[in-house]
């Protein structure tokens, strides 16, 4: 499948996920993605779907559903799509929906990378990051990508781009919430002038497991420098489109595998299936598995 959801997102309401690009096929490897770590570290743009298959997909969706955006954001980095900017123009052209980007920013260099997001209602770019050794701690770049190209990048992108920059920033504990880390992401954002910045942190599994939450007072100065319009430490609530599964474990896994699902989520969408001892069944056959991370239980695919 190339569509989830849609699926209840914090900054975008009920978001229909589009994903271009195969699993784990990124530029980074961050230390925090909920993904696992990259499996197929690329930088190079091609085409990884057929077109008309998943845009039939996205049209199913939409005759189904009512999503406040269709967002591609993908199993990896969205913006590897060579096809990225048609599917986007297709959705503006066919629905009157916004169209969201969620990207690590790694590829804005590129002038065909700009002009295949110029249409989209919204961008979220990462910058988890103001200087070159804390970007490589933290998202573990391809080894040909820059911090420098990243900044660039994101320059570039700001000066031609004329819908909404909404900047994420990651936050890692010892990693990057350093008073000296926060005013050196500080002074970008000032440059980037984004129309609004999100400070994230981990609430899912990380691909490493030492991965933690910064401590509240360390999330606060970073609220306060950064004037973040919304700081995304809260689970997001809301209920998942299931549309398209035929049982509770494919509709979990289906949506774990992209995103994953706290145990009350996955109870949640049992219970829509009638069937709300279905979950306790597949963890205990081990269909599916659960896993623990800062005191909340979520469930995932066995495999």
């Amino acid at each position: 499948m190339y569509t989830y959801g849609p699926v209840p997102s914090r900054r975008l309401g009920r978001s229909l996920g589009v994903s271009l690009i195969p699993h784990k096929t990124c530029s980074y490897s961050c230390v925090y993605c909920q993904l696992g770590r990259t499996r197929r570290p690329c930088i190079e743009r091609a085409s990884f779907v057929p077109r008309e298959d998943a845009m039939a997909e996205i049209e199913t969706k939409m005759q189904t559903s009512q999503p406040d955006y269709i967002t591609f954001v993908g199993d990896g980095e969205p913006t590897l799509s060579a096809d990225l900017g048609w599917f986007i123009e297709q959705c503006k052209s066919r629905w009157e929906v916004r169209v969201a980007v969620i990207t690590n920013g790694s590829l804005l260099f590129r002038e065909d990378v700009r002009t295949a997001l110029a249409s989209a209602d919204v961008v979220m770019p990462s910058l988890d990051a103001g200087d070159d050794e804390t970007y490589r701690a933290i998202n573990r770049p391809h080894p040909d990508l820059t911090f420098g190209s990243l900044v660039d990048g994101l320059m570039a992108f700001r000066k031609s781009f004329a819908g909404v920059i909404r900047l994420e920033v990651m936050l890692v504990r010892d990693v990057n919430d350093s008073d000296d880390s926060l005013g050196a992401i500080h002074r970008l954002a000032e440059r980037l002038r984004p129309e609004l910045i999100d400070i994230a942190v981990p609430t899912r599994p990380p691909a490493e497991r030492w991965v933690r939450a910064p401590e509240p007072e360390r999330i606060i100065y970073a609220q306060r420098l950064l004037r973040a319009a919304e700081t995304m430490t809260r689970p997001e609530q809301g209920r998942f489109d299931l549309a398209g599964f035929d049982t509770v474990l494919a509709a979990i896994r289906g949506l774990s595998s992209r995103h994953p699902l706290r145990r009350d989520q996955a109870q949640q969408i049992a219970a829509a299936f009638g069937q709300p001892e279905e979950l306790e069944r597949l963890v205990d056959e081990k269909a599916l598995k659960e896993v623990a991370y800062d005191s909340t239980r979520f469930v995932l695919p066995a495999e």
